[in-house]
């Protein structure tokens, strides 16, 4: 299923035939926007919308918890009890090989084990699944989890890995999975986005990693499928509030005038960003309304507060985005994408991934355990993870209570719940290191395909037309991963 341009550019060669016949496209189209029961035809209420899932979906919505950065996965999931005996050792060649390593240790003379030894691993839940004493509460919701130990990559820097995971391509210029789900899905609510973005920054002191907002792009989708950057202080989105001097009934009137030129200009040209142009002013206009209500916490009670924890209170914090995510899934948002940064640890990992955990380990139990107590969780899919991992070796110097560990894409762990995903299994094994795939490889076209199954697409028919080539998320690559599938 895609959106083929081909017969409306044929019509921009006729555009003079159709000026006289085709009077009133722009009337209808913003009239669609405003009363889409009016149009029996049309199931979908914005431009450039598919007619639904190709099959019947487990998950409605997803949220997407990416922590920014690249987490390492042996201080808290991926559990090797061997390396305690080799900590400091070497790490073989036989295991590395020939991977390419970034050049902030390509050039290390000698590659040291750093087991993770200041961090306690136990069994929990009925699953029996590994987990670090850096998360205390995560370890109360494993049995709702599925944990993927095998996951891998080509990437090895930030930028490109990210891209990569976010939009299936190391390069820039493709649409974003939010983007994909809100082209597939649409909205369930029409007074806000269909795709928003909440970004938190982390306790642990590292430079400010850059956040593109091509990440959350349309790439070559129609631009109303845009993610929504949803800001920490003053207006949530930019330009939202009416400037001094213009009251709703003079926002009306501005964007009544607005609509009769797109209505001219769509009446000439016949380009469907016209009519994308017209939903956006429209959504921008419910918005006012209904996104302020959509942040106000004021009447969640203290239970709430004190299961997210304190930092839920305070507005941009990574407690505070999860509750938000919470509202934003009963209110029928179909991608919420939670940005938490401070990942980046290539010195001072023991106490800094601590840090990190520390902000991130109740609000996501919470809201787990929040999303299945009023009946969410089935039909919401809830990924964790970063771009890449870490490599077991230290990077600089290491000691008995301080290291650092590089970029890592062999393998590193993620984890899902919800939404059609297997609860209480931990998914495929690395090697005695933590260094390579053992069994069972995930990659992220995998992940992605596993993912878009879930909201009811095939993958390899998810796709969109653009300067003559099929494109889609997952390229030419993907496989459902249907073992941790219900």
């Amino acid at each position: 299923m895609h959106i083929d341009h081909a017969e409306l550019q044929q019509e921009l060669t006729r555009r003079h035939f159709f000026r006289r016949n085709a009077t009133g496209i722009g009337a209808a189209a913003l009239g669609s926007l405003l009363n889409p029961a009016l149009f029996a035809n049309e199931s979908k209420s914005n431009p450039g919308e598919l007619e639904g899932p190709h099959f019947p979906a487990k998950a409605k919505r997803v949220i997407y918890l990416f922590m920014h950065g690249g987490p390492s996965q042996m201080e808290m999931f991926d559990y090797k009890p061997r390396l305690k005996d080799l900590n400091t050792s070497p790490l073989p060649d036989s295991v590395r090989g020939n991977q390419r390593l970034t050049g902030m240790t390509s050039g290390q003379k000698s590659f040291p084990i750093a087991a993770p030894n200041q961090f306690k691993f136990k069994q929990h839940g009925e699953s029996g699944t590994w987990v670090s004493d850096a998360l205390p509460h995560f370890s109360k919701v494993v049995d709702d989890v599925c944990v993927i130990k095998s996951m891998h990559t080509e990437a090895i820097n930030h930028d490109p890995a990210v891209t990569l995971m976010q939009t299936g391509h190391q390069q820039p210029g493709r649409p974003s999975f939010g983007a994909w789900s809100s082209y597939g899905l649409g909205s369930e609510n029409q007074n806000l986005p269909s795709f928003v973005v909440l970004i938190s920054r982390g306790s642990a002191s590292r430079p400010a990693d850059p956040l593109y907002a091509r990440l959350w792009g349309t790439g070559f989708l129609p631009s109303n499928h845009q993610g929504v950057n949803f800001r920490q202080s003053g207006d949530p989105v930019l330009y939202l509030s009416n400037p001094p001097g213009i009251d709703a009934a003079s926002r009306r009137r501005m964007l009544d005038g607005l609509s009769k030129l797109n209505q001219r200009q769509f009446e000439e040209y016949r380009d469907p960003e016209i009519r994308t142009r017209i939903a956006q002013y429209e959504m921008a206009y419910r918005m006012q309304t209904s996104v302020p209500d959509l942040i106000d916490l004021s009447e969640e009670t203290d239970q709430t507060f004190k299961a997210y924890g304190e930092e839920s209170r305070k507005p941009g914090t990574y407690a505070a985005n999860c509750l938000l995510a919470r509202k934003m899934a009963e209110r029928g948002v179909r991608f919420i994408q939670l940005y938490h940064r401070g990942w980046d640890q290539h010195y001072n990992l023991p106490s800094d991934i601590r840090l990190q955990c520390g902000d991130i380990d109740q609000p996501t139990s919470a809201l787990i355990t929040d999303l299945k107590q009023r009946g969410l969780l089935d039909d919401t899919l809830i990924v964790w993870g970063g771009e890449f991992g870490r490599t077991i070796y230290s990077q600089g110097k290491l000691t008995s209570t301080d290291y650092g560990r590089d970029h890592h894409g062999r393998c590193f762990s993620m984890w899902m719940a919800g939404g059609g995903i297997k609860p209480g299994i931990s998914y495929g094994e690395t090697d005695d290191f933590c260094y390579n795939v053992a069994k069972d490889p995930v990659h992220v076209h995998d992940l992605n395909a596993t993912m878009l199954h879930c909201l009811g697409f095939n993958h390899e028919r998810l796709i969109y037309k653009h300067q003559g080539r099929d494109y889609r998320l997952t390229d030419v690559h993907g496989t459902v991963l249907d073992k941790i599938l219900v």
